[in-house]
Order: C-alpha cells, then structure tokens, then sequence
C-alpha cells in the first residue's frame, strides 16, 4: 500500500488506522515500506521567459532492503521524480542544446526513527557528482569541477544556498569553462535538488538559471 504525506495529514483518523496497518504488514515481513514524492519543476511562464524546452520527465522507483533495529531486514520503496529541460545556445556561429536545467524530488524516508534516504546529508558536491547524470547536452563529460561561490536565493518562500561550481568540457576540439548552479533543500517532506548548466561565458543563461530556481513550483501545478 502507498502512502503520500499529503493523504496521510488529510485522512484523519481512518488515514492513520490505515497507516498503522500498513507500517505493521511492513514490520511483519508482509510488505516493502513505501515512500511517494511530489514533482517538483518550473513554471510554464519561466521556461518560455528563459527559452528552455522541456527534454524529459519521469517517476522512478528506488528499492532498498533496510536494517531495523535487532537485525531485520525489510524492503523499502520509494518514487523519484526527476524533470530535465534545455535550451539551444550559440556558440562558434552554431546553435546546440548547450545549456540545460534540471529540478529531483527525493522523498523524505525515515523507519524506526532512521533515515534511509540515500542521498540525506550528501553536501552539494555530492549531490552533484550523484544527480550529474540527470542532465544531458552536447558538452558532453565535465570534468575538474571545482566550487566557486555560494549566494542566497528565494525558493519556494524562503532563502536557499546555491553553490556555484566551474567545470571543464571539450566542444568542438576546444576547452571550455562550464558553469553549474545547484541548490538543495527539504520542503513539505521531500528533499528538491535544483540544477542549472551552462557554458560560463554565456552570462545570461547564469540569470536564467535563477530564475528557473526561483520559479520552482512543490508539488509542480502545471
């Protein structure tokens, strides 16, 4: 059986009975733990202002076996969701999807009082070496990432740490700088990673970037 935060705050008393039995089906063995996220993505309005194109979005599933207190073994299930867009810049006269933005919805996870959400307490280094992998463009590798800075931003009604970090990337036989924005942090129970990209001498995908991260709808209305 599946459980949202949200269904759970709004059942009241038949919503917790049936919670009570779900988390006993788990404890006895009968049936994995399960854990849904809410999508997480930028509004229609800040796409079209930035001129980013939606790429992809999909619901994972993560499946874990957990340790319980006295050394039980139970599955838990968790949904992702994971929603990546790009945009066509120009470089060296040529257009290409040179810059891209992504926005993950990781649910809070926590049994018998403990996290097993495997990405709780990574730093922003690593989660972005972990979430990488979520967005593609021509660049292709980025390579000798290094942070740079890190400034506030208002997201989702309160002020975040985004990290800036410079990579390396090869395009067109040349070395260009890669510039990536990234922050992360917990709201109405699930952890948001937010991830902006781009080649760094293009300085308005840097302001765009932002206002992507500002735009930022949890649970996503569009």
């Amino acid at each position: 059986m599946t459980y949202s935060r949200r269904s759970v705050l709004a059942a009241g008393a038949t919503g917790s009975l049936a919670l009570t039995a779900g988390c006993l089906d788990f404890v006895l063995g009968n049936g994995p733990l399960k854990f849904d996220s809410d999508r997480a993505a930028p509004t229609d309005g800040a796409l079209e202002e930035t001129g980013y194109q939606k790429q992809e979005v999909r619901e994972e599933k993560l499946e874990r076996t957990v340790e319980l207190p006295g050394g039980v073994e139970r599955d838990v299930s968790a949904s992702i969701w994971a929603s990546a867009y790009t945009k066509k810049v120009e470089y060296a006269g040529q257009k290409r999807e040179g810059a891209a933005f992504a926005a993950v919805s990781v649910p809070g996870m926590e049994v018998a009082g403990k996290s097993v959400n495997p990405i709780d307490d990574m730093s922003n280094k690593e989660l972005l070496d972990r979430f990488m992998s979520q967005i593609e463009s021509e660049q292709g590798a980025i390579e000798d990432i290094e942070h740079e800075e890190s400034f506030p931003l208002g997201v989702l009604g309160d002020e975040r740490t985004v990290d800036t970090f410079i990579g390396k990337s090869e395009l067109e036989g040349q070395t260009i700088d890669i510039e990536i924005k990234l922050t992360s942090f917990d709201h109405d129970g699930d952890l948001l990673v937010l991830i902006g990209l781009y080649p760094k001498m293009l300085t308005e995908e840097s302001a765009n970037a932002e206002v992507l991260m500002e735009s930022v709808q949890h649970p996503y209305e569009g």
